[in-house]
């Protein structure tokens, strides 16, 4: 049975789970340095507040009851249980490849990242009801959608899966 990314997994090759602690432990770290991060905008800050650091930088305070971007922002109420559904299984199911995943530490890295920033969201739904968003980059009148530190992770995450799969495509297979 093929894991993920095309390579045997624990389970399959008979070998003991895949040990997650480090991974797990990245998960929290990003987890609980975007809770602070959070708590310190909301009790620092009033709604849309914003602080200029750089001509291209602020920070703020906004909230995102939508998905990234705003996806469906706008929408009644619905969105928030529906994406802390959607956020809860990938935290399951992100998990379970980590448990089962040996030797591949850029792609656990790159879980733990997911994951961690994944959780970060899930908790503010079910705390506030929306996402604390607080960091706002922007030229001019342009402006990027405000995220956080869940979402750095989220992302980082992301590029660094499509790396991996990159350098991995490139590797001789033997």
């Amino acid at each position: 049975m093929a894991g993920p990314q095309g390579t045997a997994t624990a389970a399959s090759a008979g070998a003991p789970p895949a040990r997650v602690g480090r991974w797990l432990g990245i998960a929290l770290a990003i987890i609980v340095l975007d809770q602070l991060t959070k708590v310190y905008f909301n009790t620092s800050y009033q709604y849309g507040e914003r602080l200029n650091l750089l001509p291209f930088f602020d920070f703020t305070l906004l909230y995102n009851r939508g998905a990234a971007f705003s996806f469906l922002a706008s929408e009644e109420g619905w969105q928030r249980w529906l994406f802390t559904g959607l956020g809860i299984v990938a935290a399951v199911v992100i998990t379970v490849i980590l448990r089962r995943t040996r030797g591949q530490p850029r792609f656990c890295l790159a879980l733990a990242m997911i994951l961690g920033g994944a959780i970060g969201n899930v908790i503010d739904r079910v705390v506030y009801g929306h996402v604390v968003d607080f960091l706002l980059f922007y030229w001019r009148d342009w402006y990027f959608p405000a995220f956080n530190l869940a979402d750095v992770g989220i992302s980082c995450g992301a590029v660094l899966l499509v790396l991996d799969e990159l350098l991995r495509a490139r590797k001789p297979r033997a």
